[in-house]
């Protein structure tokens, strides 16, 4: 991969993303090539360049400083492109099978260009037209088991810690986390969008005075521990899935950052999935709720026993604890994600598609209850099925 800097900054169209891979070499002059911008996200551009005759594809994401969600009132670094570009580095040397690869990024243009995925589909969109994809919670649970381990304090020398530390500095976008997952949605704040009809059950959380003490401190430990290197993003929109392939996509939110919070990014939007589905399609769900936990506890502690740095690795319960803890606060930033999901700004299909309006408001209605059960429950929790059946006694 190779990583550059050009001299100005300009928004791509999709005629210049095509010019651009040309000039990058990574086509041919003479090649047939349509380009198109599919990005749905918040925040980028994202460009698909494809090369008729030979039946090749790349993708070119750039970001934009500013987030498309708002506009230019909004202003965002670009130096989140570098961040994206890093992570995904980073995250291939321990699991080269499970993202996407990286042929170039330049930070002057924020340009990441990265292997074309387009033969998977989003998990999201997958999930909501009722494929469960066998294989998804297992490889995310590999997944976070390799990257959080080998990017934490037992893995690395402490100065090697501390360098990519600074390297995943991410003040925009943590700010973002901050505000949008951990603070905005238990206020009622201007940034909040929802449905008149939710407004009796919001006020009812906003009063919580118990379960806001509780975000508080979720705030406070995702701002605080620095645990390890997190993807910081990781719904299932960031995931691509097959039947026998998955792919982790975008961790431009990537920072340092507690071992329990991509868990329970994951988890809460399969529960999301689960509220839109009617009950007799939910098991599928709950397993994966259940394999992710499992096998990423099962990775971890196999990394731990062979590679772990930490002089009291072999104290007795020092990794048992370290597992409760992240179980705990995945468990506990699960709600969070439910809550801010519904009434929060950035809103997920799982939930705004479902049908007739009265049963979507009534399932939003059990996404904000369930959310703050997990927030103020979290600690009785020991198991994923302890999760799950909290989960099911609201619903």
């Amino acid at each position: 991969m190779t990583v550059t800097k050009t001299a100005t900054y300009e928004i791509l169209t999709e005629s210049s993303a095509a010019a651009l891979a040309v000039r990058l070499g990574l086509f041919s002059s003479k090649s047939t090539l349509t380009c198109r911008e599919i990005g749905d996200g918040n925040l980028n551009l994202v460009f698909r360049v494809y090369d008729q005759e030979q039946k090749k594809g790349l993708i070119i994401k750039q970001a934009v400083p500013y987030a498309k969600v708002v506009g230019e009132s909004w202003p965002l670094s670009l130096d989140r492109a570098r961040i994206e570009s890093s992570a995904l580095i980073r995250q291939a040397e321990h699991a080269p099978h499970l993202v996407p690869k990286v042929y170039y990024s330049d930070t002057e243009l924020a340009v990441t260009v990265l292997e074309d995925l387009s033969h998977l589909t989003i998990a999201r969109k997958g999930l909501i037209e009722g494929y469960d994809y066998p294989h998804l919670s297992e490889d995310i649970g590999e997944f976070l088991g390799k990257t959080l381990f080998y990017s934490s304090d037992y893995a690395l020398d402490p100065k090697v810690k501390e360098r990519l530390c600074k390297q995943f500095i991410n003040p925009d976008l943590c700010d973002i986390t901050e505000n949008l997952v951990f603070t905005d949605p238990f206020f009622d704040n201007e940034t909040n969008d929802f449905e008149e009809e939710l407004r009796g059950e919001a006020e009812k959380l906003w009063g919580n005075g118990a379960l806001k003490l509780e975000a508080a401190k979720l705030k406070k430990r995702f701002i605080t521990s620095s645990e390890t290197l997190i993807h910081g993003d990781l719904h299932t929109g960031s995931i691509f899935a097959g039947d026998a392939e998955t792919k982790v996509i975008d961790p431009e939110f990537a920072c340092y950052g507690p071992i329990g919070f991509d868990i329970g990014q994951f988890i809460a939007n399969l529960f999301l999935n689960a509220l839109a589905r009617e009950e007799n399609r939910r098991g599928p769900l709950y397993s994966h709720v259940e394999t992710v936990w499992n096998t990423f506890s099962r990775t971890f502690s196999e990394a731990w026993e062979k590679d772990s740095l930490d002089q009291y690795k072999h104290a007795p319960g020092r990794l048992e604890a370290t597992l409760k803890q992240a179980l705990e606060d995945a468990a506990g930033f699960a709600g969070c994600e439910l809550i801010r999901r519904t009434i929060g700004l950035a809103h997920v299909a799982d939930l705004d598609t479902i049908a007739p309006f009265d049963r979507q408001i009534r399932q939003k209605t059990l996404t904000l209850r369930t959310g703050a059960a997990l927030i103020e429950k979290r600690s009785s929790f020991r198991t994923p099925k302890d999760i799950i059946e909290a989960f099911q006694s609201l619903l």
